[in-house]
């Protein structure tokens, strides 16, 4: 009788240990007042900048470069601990969302993110009270590698599949594309970005 009462328990931590391995998300937060540590800043009368390191996915940091209204984030490990080389933001003033979404790969005990969702607030020049909002996918900068970027930007406003639109470019796109090298995917009328110096 015991051995038939243990058969359900076998199969079902079976079916488990299938579903684990693939691709899921895990959702952070992202607060600079909680999160956050500020190790470098202007001093006075030397502008408005700042760079902040923050707490992301088990060890994973999420790194924060502010310079005149206007963020910089990379998610993961950075080449050289320096986010002047890897500064890529709007050119319009710009916010990060208080959520990260990590794209995840689970096989057997490892679990490694390999991309970002994050939602970006853009000013409207037309309208300061309507931002444009868009989800920025990007490649998380491994240990080894430190290989991380932007790889596509989608539109968010009146775009209800937004959320699909970016799991999908994540999930095909992040863990092969070459940051420097290949062009990122843009879905939808988003504003200018790129490298902006200030």
């Amino acid at each position: 009788m015991r051995t038939l009462l243990l058969v359900p328990f076998a199969l079902a931590a079976l079916c488990q240990a299938a579903h684990a391995d693939g691709i899921s998300s895990v959702y952070t937060d992202l607060d600079s007042q909680k999160d956050c540590v500020t190790y470098a800043q202007a001093d006075e009368g030397d502008g408005d900048w700042a760079e902040l390191a923050c707490s992301g996915y088990r060890g994973y940091p999420v790194l924060i470069a502010y310079d005149d209204a206007r963020e910089s984030l990379f998610y993961g490990f950075p080449p050289g601990g320096d986010m002047t080389s890897v500064w890529e933001s709007f050119s319009g003033f710009n916010s990060s969302g208080a959520k990260v979404e990590w794209r995840i790969e689970s096989k057997g005990d490892f679990a490694v993110p390999f991309a970002v969702i994050h939602r970006r607030s853009i000013s409207n020049p037309e309208d300061e009270n309507k931002p444009t909002e868009v989800l920025l996918v990007a490649k998380v900068g491994q240990m080894e590698a430190r290989d991380g970027c932007t790889i596509g930007l989608v539109l968010a406003t009146g775009n209800p599949q937004a959320n699909d639109q970016a799991r999908k470019l994540a999930d095909e796109k992040a863990k092969s594309f070459a940051c420097g090298k290949d062009k990122h995917t843009v879905i939808g009328n988003v504003p200018a970005f790129g490298r902006v110096d200030n």
